[in-house]
């Protein structure tokens, strides 16, 4: 299974030109099976999203559905969704086949008031593609480790961001320990660039379950990739069975 980590920074406010930098950023591809995009890819992050905000037949998943058909492989990421009188955050996993999978941000980030504007979701999402189990979450989902827990359900985490350079230790640190203590794959890919809540550095990165480090970016956009070893995986699981040995009720 490789995985694609395409860290843009997009252009506010302009989806149009947000995808068509996309297009070129991504190209023929690289192999992978899943591409996994930013938080806000398209738009930029919105606390107010009203001037931006999308439909589930809008521009942005079009394209989604279109670049998954285009690759043969799953696309994802987060952008502001309408849908009956609700907006959320909304993380679009979109796979060659023409369906789709999603997931809504279920903590919101209070401190930047995103909780004014958004409903949060209310269901943890877990999907199937090509054999890998992936547990779907966003950007301030990372700091909860309970609704991330494993529950021996999946095999890599997603985490699309908007993560600000004054808070990336926070974000290195805690992807690392989402691996760790949930024997998986942490995928975390953050945006690059500047908006009027600051600058982002990247530090995109697949952290392996032991909690190694199997790439990572520095701040330009840029897309990079690995291949996720499910046969180590397995045996680490079968060898060390800590998910088997919580039994704490979540």
């Amino acid at each position: 299974m490789k995985i694609a980590l395409v860290q843009n920074e997009p252009v506010q406010g302009d989806p149009g030109s947000s995808l068509a930098d996309l297009d070129r950023l991504i190209g023929d591809g690289c192999g992978a099976d899943i591409y996994v995009l930013p938080e806000m890819f398209a738009t930029g992050q919105y606390i107010d999203p009203s001037s931006v905000v999308q439909t589930m037949d809008g521009q942005i998943v079009e394209w989604l559905g279109q670049k998954a058909s285009y690759l043969n492989a799953a696309v994802c990421g987060s952008l502001p969704i309408t849908e009956n009188g609700c907006t959320y955050n909304r993380l679009i996993f979109a796979k060659p086949d023409g369906t789709i999978a999603f997931y809504d941000k279920h903590h919101l980030f209070s401190y930047s008031g995103e909780a004014l504007n958004y409903t949060p979701g209310s269901d943890r999402v877990v999907i199937e593609f090509r054999g890998l189990r992936i547990l779907l979450l966003i950007c301030y989902d990372l700091r909860f480790p309970v609704f991330s827990r494993n529950r021996d359900d999946y095999d890599a985490v997603f985490y699309p961001a908007n993560w600000p350079e004054k808070r990336i230790l926070a974000w290195d640190t805690l992807l690392r320990a989402r691996a760790i203590e949930n024997q998986c794959f942490a995928i975390g890919v953050n945006r690059a660039g500047s908006d009027d809540f600051g600058y982002y550095p990247g530090h995109s990165a697949i952290i392996g379950p032991y909690g190694d480090i199997l790439v990572q970016t520095d701040e330009q956009p840029q897309m990079v990739s690995a291949d996720l070893d499910m046969e180590l995986l397995t045996r680490f699981r079968a060898k060390f069975p800590v998910l088997q040995d919580d039994t704490d009720t979540i």
